[in-house]
């Protein structure tokens, strides 16, 4: 709520006024708790952590600018959902990515099996520098989205029947060799397309090592997007923000009730953590 809503809705349901200055006062309040969150202890070990961004329009030296507020999910051990931050910054570089890996190692994160990301710049480098033994799975839907941006309608079905052999084959050989018919049809016709899976086929294919239960956790973003989604629906008549804090402000006290409503662990855990332990033994969990 702006400071004007504030005050009107305590006029409407006490009768009393008060000034935009004491509602600065009363909202500054939360500032500290905000820290505490942001600077909390985090796990030794995280099975999966989901990486997204979400742009907003922030005030800045007297004009607004897009602004991205930068979210890590995590999935604890047992298999239960929790934010481990948000942070806001204007441009993605390695550098500002490996500002936020840091800001997890000091907070007591040790190791992470698989980051699940989306295509954000600078991301790779970061994770490979403060997490050398991690894997990284780029999410397919999204890469599907990109690949195929600029394909003609009139081919984008039989495109599509040939990449889905790709995404969908049994294990990484099969896989492979349907991405290479995939190129010898379609390389001269949409080069782009082609290049974009070659380029990065090494953080395509995780996925393919990992049993069924596992894939369809890592295979996709849709865990922090439906957070992200959550997100917009309580900023959506908030269409630009005075400053940082004030963004920073609405996310905390949003992700707070988000998370209040997260009781439930991710389908099939007790066969995903057995895997795991199998999969991951020389990694440390405490």
């Amino acid at each position: 709520m702006s400071q004007r809503d504030i005050s009107e809705q305590i006029k409407n349901l006490y009768n009393v006024d008060i000034s935009d200055g004491l509602v600065s006062k009363i909202v500054e309040k939360i500032a500290p708790e905000i820290t505490a969150w942001q600077n909390r202890p985090l796990d030794a070990v995280y099975p999966f952590v989901f990486m997204d961004a979400i742009h907003y329009k922030v005030k800045e030296n007297h004009q607004y600018i897009t602004k991205a507020a930068y979210v890590v999910l995590g999935i604890q051990m047992d298999g239960r959902k929790d934010i481990l931050g948000v942070w806001i910054g204007e441009n993605e570089s390695a550098k500002f990515w490996m500002s936020v890996m840091n800001d997890l190692k000091s907070r007591g994160v040790k190791d992470v099996y698989v980051f699940c990301v989306d295509g954000l710049t600078g991301f790779r480098e970061a994770i490979i520098a403060a997490f050398p033994r991690s894997q990284i799975q780029r999410c397919i839907i999204h890469q599907i989205r990109t690949s195929t941006r600029y394909v003609s309608y009139k081919d984008i079905k039989a495109l599509m029947a040939d990449l889905k052999k790709v995404y969908q084959a049994i294990n990484e050989d099969e896989a492979m060799n349907a991405l290479l018919e995939f190129k010898e049809k379609w390389q001269k016709t949409y080069p782009s397309c082609v290049k974009s899976w070659d380029d990065i086929w090494d953080i395509l294919s995780t996925f393919f090592a990992y049993p069924a239960e596992i894939r369809r956790i890592i295979y996709t973003t849709n865990i922090i997007e439906g957070l992200n989604r959550q997100f917009r629906k309580i900023t959506k008549n908030k269409p630009s923000f005075t400053s940082d804090d004030s963004l920073c402000r609405i996310l905390y006290l949003a992700s707070k009730n988000i998370t209040s409503h997260w009781t439930v662990i991710c389908r099939n855990w007790d066969l995903v953590s057995n895997q795991l332990s199998i999969m991951f033994a020389d990694i440390e969990t405490a």
